[in-house]
């Protein structure tokens, strides 16, 4: 018998101001959107690199590099493939932040709704850096990894398209002519070229890199602003500089582990889809890379991969955040002021 006292989370009354209105999903569109197309802007001389590294079968940047200087237009050569590439970001992060929310906070509501007694319930809190629910490490992976490869389904035509812009290898003028090429010479198959290795890179990408996220917040927060209650959120008054801080931060060391463990399948994706009818598959990729390149062409691109990864990432997760963190502040303060007008 109860006593009149609550035992579940669904008999404990929340108070007006713990409780965090979630922007609607519009919001996390638009967010990953802004967020996604200004990392590709400002950083497609990385990738355009990368990708040249990894086609001409050579570990060093800098022969790739002069080459491009060397010829007409290098500023202009080392944004080729910047339309594609904007478009493959900047929506492929607006699907990937819309999706990992929404399976994030689906997750975190049926674990919410299971029952608990009073001394398991934890109210939301307003003063962490994170705009995402707080999931386990293995619910961090799960929900990464699914957002990406969905993400990743949906604007693979538009990756193949960039990758191969971003070669010298085709000479494609325009979005339409190279998709009337593809079409052409490889059918709608060719659209999908590398999806394999794709999704096997990306799915323990985005897994690891939402993991190692979340922790690396929690550890950040508890050695720079003090003392932290059991969900790794800090007692004190966060400043939205020091939230910003926090998340780049963690972007950065998120995004360098998570590649560093990934870059194999990117480098056999990038052969796949520039030389299918060479390459064939994944498995076929793996063999004749090893057999006439060796081992060390599957970290080809590494550091210019971490080092755009990187960036890309504390980028697009501090933006993402941000603009989610400042609709859920201006919801709680509406919230706030109404509960205050009808007292």
């Amino acid at each position: 018998m109860s006593h009149g006292i609550p035992t579940t989370t669904r008999d404990v009354p929340k108070p007006l101001s713990l409780q965090r209105k979630r922007p609607h999903p519009t919001f996390h569109f638009l967010a990953g959107l802004t967020s996604g197309v200004s990392s590709a802007i400002l950083l497609q001389p990385a990738d355009l690199l990368k990708t040249r590294v990894q086609q001409s079968r050579s570990s060093s940047l800098f022969p790739v590099l002069r080459s491009i200087l060397n010829g007409p237009n290098p500023i202009t050569s080392l944004w080729r493939g910047t339309l594609p590439s904007a478009l493959r970001t900047g929506f492929g992060s607006a699907l990937y932040f819309t999706s990992l929310s929404s399976l994030r906070q689906l997750v975190a509501n049926n674990a919410a709704n299971k029952p608990t007694t009073l001394t398991d319930v934890v109210l939301p809190t307003t003063n962490s850096s994170s705009v995402l629910p707080k999931l386990s490490n293995t619910q961090n992976l799960l929900t990464g990894a699914t957002a990406r490869v969905l993400a990743g389904f949906v604007l693979m035509p538009v990756t193949v398209i960039k990758v191969r812009f971003e070669s010298d290898l085709y000479a494609y003028r325009s979005l339409w002519s190279a998709s009337r090429s593809i079409h052409a010479e490889e059918g709608f198959r060719g659209f999908f070229s590398g999806f394999g290795a794709t999704a096997v890179r990306d799915a323990p990408y985005a897994g690891l890199y939402v993991v190692f996220y979340e922790l690396s917040k929690t550890r950040l927060s508890r050695t720079t602003l003090g003392g932290t209650d059991t969900d790794g959120n800090t007692n004190s008054n966060r400043s939205a500089t020091a939230a910003a801080s926090i998340n780049a931060t963690s972007g950065v060391v998120a995004a360098g582990l998570a590649t560093a463990l990934t870059n194999p399948f990117d480098a056999v994706k990038t052969r796949l889809q520039l030389l299918p009818k060479k390459y064939g598959n994944m498995v076929q990729a793996t063999r004749l890379m090893l057999r006439e390149d060796g081992a060390k062409s599957f970290f080809d691109g590494l550091g210019l991969r971490m080092g755009r990864k990187a960036i890309s990432s504390a980028l697009a997760w501090t933006v993402y955040e941000e603009i989610i963190g400042r609709a859920e502040r201006r919801f709680v303060a509406e919230d706030q002021k109404s509960a205050a007008a009808a007292l």
